[in-house]
């Protein structure tokens, strides 16, 4: 038997059919900086909150799997060192009674396991650049070919290789909705240059879309690429630079596997000086808003 604990909102929310939408918890502990962090956390929930959704925040603690959290529980994770858990760490933490923040393959699963069928997220992790040599691909993308779930993100982050991310998720069966575009999203700008085979005009049609997944009895998730306004994305000149020189720097010192990325994210945020935490946060309130409305969809349904 699963060790899962349904929080009593979430559950009363599920049984009656109410929308839901869960929450990663990396973006809490490791995404943002301290104190700021807990005042997010807050924010997202109420957000979700204001539009009568029921906010499902995952996480692990004490050695159980979390979807709701108290908010003395949200403050742990806010305020305690824990470590970021991914598919393959959660037997292992589960085996010691241990705690953590879930990324987007662990979140995808125990939302899963919970029976919530929409999750808001920043970015999907993807393949890395250089995976030809390294095999560097995120778990995210083999997680989300085998939960059904619909997740909306601003695409992956431009230090990853955008063109095999898609291929991978096109191989993996993983659909990718474009949310009122026609281009894949990076994150940080509002287009890759990647054009999408599919997109949507609103919430209404991703739950159609949902609806068409269950009848089909297809177990692999829904990605909605949501691009962030052009007034609120990082000014692309400005971001290739930092881009370029956050590349060089992880090559100069030699930062290889799962240390990249965050060395990567470090550097951008030291070169924007902090500017693009400031779009992260403006990425993660806009998905969690488009989450609501697509699980008030799902939920008329």
């Amino acid at each position: 038997m699963t060790p899962l604990s349904v929080s009593p909102q979430v559950a009363d929310a599920l049984a009656s059919g109410a929308p839901v939408v869960a929450l990663e918890s990396t973006i809490i502990s490791h995404g943002l900086p301290r104190p700021d962090n807990l005042a997010a956390a807050r924010r997202f929930e109420q957000l979700l909150v204001d539009v009568d959704v029921v906010p499902a925040t995952i996480a692990v603690l004490d050695g159980e799997l979390k979807a709701g959290l108290t908010d003395d529980e949200l403050e742990r994770i806010a305020t305690e060192d824990l470590p970021k858990l991914s598919m393959r760490d959660l037997p292992v933490v589960l085996a010691r009674g241990g705690s953590g923040a879930t990324t987007v393959a662990a979140t995808s699963f125990i939302a899963d396991h919970a029976g919530i069928r929409v999750f808001a997220t920043g970015g999907l992790g993807g393949v890395h650049r250089g995976a030809e040599h390294s095999f560097d691909e995120s778990a995210d993308l083999k997680v989300l070919s085998e939960v059904p779930i619909t997740v909306v993100s601003a695409g992956v982050k431009s230090i990853l290789d955008i063109a095999a991310t898609l291929e991978r998720m096109e191989s993996l069966g993983i659909i990718v909705l474009g949310y009122g575009t026609a281009d894949f999203p990076s994150f940080w700008l509002r287009s890759s240059g990647h054009p999408l085979d599919w997109s949507v005009p609103d919430a209404a049609a991703v739950a159609a879309v949902m609806e068409s997944r269950e009848q089909l009895e297809v177990c692999s998730a829904i990605v909605v690429a949501n691009p962030l306004s052009l007034d609120e994305q990082l000014d692309p000149s400005r971001h290739d630079v930092v881009l370029e020189e956050a590349l060089r720097r992880a090559e100069e010192k030699g930062i290889v596997g799962k240390d990249v990325t965050p060395f990567l994210l470090e550097s951008i945020v030291e070169l924007t000086g902090g500017d693009s935490l400031q779009v992260n946060l403006r990425i993660a309130e806009n998905n969690i808003r488009l989450a609501a409305e697509i699980a008030t969809a799902w939920s008329r349904l």
